[in-house]
């Protein structure tokens, strides 16, 4: 398998900021045409992600051509495993542009001395040269840049294949933080006062601004982080660590995913039922989640998520009835199963979340279909080995991919975590190989975007498990 890049990048800014970062830049760089010339085109292409090659301020300066695709996309985005591309820009960069280029990968030199010829000339056209007292003014003095974010530190397992990712806008993590916090206390009263520190360690807000960086705005952002939070405490609390039990639990997900998929019935009943909805935290937190999500998605987006939280709930009732059954899969029987119980209704979201749909004839296409189902199971697995340790900590048998394998194969515990990051680094190579067909095969704006999303939730995930340092650790098998 050859050596993983870094994840795919996303701007994060609309493309009405691009555009007017470029005309500020042509602007400012009128005085010098044929170095300024070259420069604007190459970062006109770094900002709209359609540059295909390095740009140099020697290489001819191709047409600028406006990005493709519906109204409100944030522009269009390479093909899945497109390389960043690489901008020599050799005029002074206002800093609006000079964070654009930045982040579609360009590289921007240091600004000039000042009366270096950075200009801002004043109106021009027909009867407004007596507006300008002086074409040509001083430099404005540029501020100090921010201080570099310090990387969250973490230890990547031995042997995984990942992409790293960069460090996640900590103003957008904090804001993100804020908020969910206050819709977990003030809006769905998710937890006791004594699980606060469990809360504030799942950083989900680095979680979610890692997974969706082109998310336009913090509330796209927090439509995908109270879903996750609201899984997060169906999970826990009708299946696992806070009061969770296999035994009935059909019936406890049934009743939660009515706040999800509302039930239909007569005027005498839905007055019971709705007030349910409001019954303990799980299903006060899907109830919530759900409103706002469809508040801001399509009714295809919404159905498409709603189909993918019932295969969640099938392979958590696949997982209980083993559990009382105390039967022990297969390793094919468990991945199966991991289909459905994983993480697949996360990055189905990801075009809600980054302003845009995907249609529903591409999305139900075969081909895209396995992609995203090799996305869950991949990142599924990611979640089987950093929270190996954890789980073996818990009551009973817990079962992850680890174990099953050392159990069935007849292995050592060591030898079944060994081979349990080879299946997932088969299932990271899959995934790629068939997103980058189907990127080639439909060249369509959303599905490229859509593909491109998706790849990055699946670093980003990664990213969150290897550095939340407040719930994992590895074993010592190396």
């Amino acid at each position: 398998m050859p050596e993983p890049g870094p994840s795919p990048l996303q701007s994060s800014l609309p493309t009405a900021a691009a555009h007017f970062g470029l005309h500020v830049l042509g602007r400012a760089a009128a005085p010098s045409e044929t170095v300024g010339a070259a420069a604007l085109t190459a970062a006109a292409a770094a900002a709209t992600g359609d540059g295909t090659a390095p740009v140099t301020a020697s290489t001819p300066a191709p047409a600028i051509v406006p990005p493709a695709g519906p109204a409100g996309l944030i522009g269009t985005v390479p093909a899945v495993g497109a390389a960043p591309v690489a901008v020599d820009v050799a005029v002074v960069a206002p800093p609006v542009v000079t964070a654009l280029a930045a982040s579609a990968g360009a590289a921007v030199t240091a600004p000039p001395p000042p009366g270096a010829g950075f200009v801002l000339p004043g109106p021009t056209g027909l009867g407004t040269a007596a507006l300008s007292l002086a074409r040509r003014a001083a430099a404005p003095e540029l501020p100090e840049p921010p201080e570099p974010v310090a990387p969250v530190v973490g230890r990547p397992i031995p042997g995984l294949y990942f992409h790293p990712v960069p460090e996640p806008d900590p103003v957008r993590v904090d804001e993100v933080s804020r908020r969910i916090k206050a819709w977990a206390l003030d809006e769905v009263q998710l937890y006791p006062e004594d699980w606060e520190g469990e809360f504030d360690g799942f950083s989900v807000g680095r979680y979610m601004v890692a997974c969706h960086p082109d998310a336009p705005t913090v509330e796209h952002l927090m439509i995908a982080t109270r879903l996750m939070v609201a899984e997060n405490a169906v999970d826990d609390c009708y299946c696992e660590d806070h009061g969770g039990s296999p035994i009935g639990l059909g019936g406890r997900l049934l009743l939660a995913h009515t706040a999800l998929d509302p039930l239909h019935t007569t005027t005498e009943y839905q007055p019971l039922w709705a007030e349910s909805l409001h019954a303990d935290a799980p299903r006060r937190a899907y109830r919530s989640a759900m409103e706002y999500f469809v508040a801001q998605s399509t009714p295809s987006q919404a159905d498409r998520f709603r189909h993918d939280m019932a295969r969640l709930h099938m392979g958590y009732l696949a997982e209980a009835a083993w559990a009382e059954t105390d039967h022990m899969p297969e390793v094919w029987e468990y991945l199966a199963m991991r289909q459905f119980n994983n993480f697949r209704p996360c990055p189905t979201i990801t075009d809600t979340v980054g302003g845009y749909e995907l249609p529903a004839d591409l999305h139900a296409q075969p081909a895209m279909q396995r992609v995203l189902a090799l996305a869950g199971n991949a990142t599924t697995i990611v979640n089987d080995l950093y929270s190996y340790m954890k789980e073996l900590d818990s009551p009973g048998t817990h079962l992850n991919l680890p174990v099953v394998i050392a159990d069935r194969e007849g292995v050592s515990d060591r030898e079944g975590y060994l081979k349990a990051v080879e299946v997932h680094n088969d299932l990271m190579r899959d995934f790629e190989a068939e997103a980058a067909a189907l990127a080639e095969a439909c060249p369509v704006p959303t599905v490229q975007r859509f593909l491109r999303g998706v790849a990055v939730w699946v670093d980003g995930n990664h990213y969150w498990h290897q550095t939340n340092t407040y719930r994992y650790s590895l074993p010592d098998f190396w």
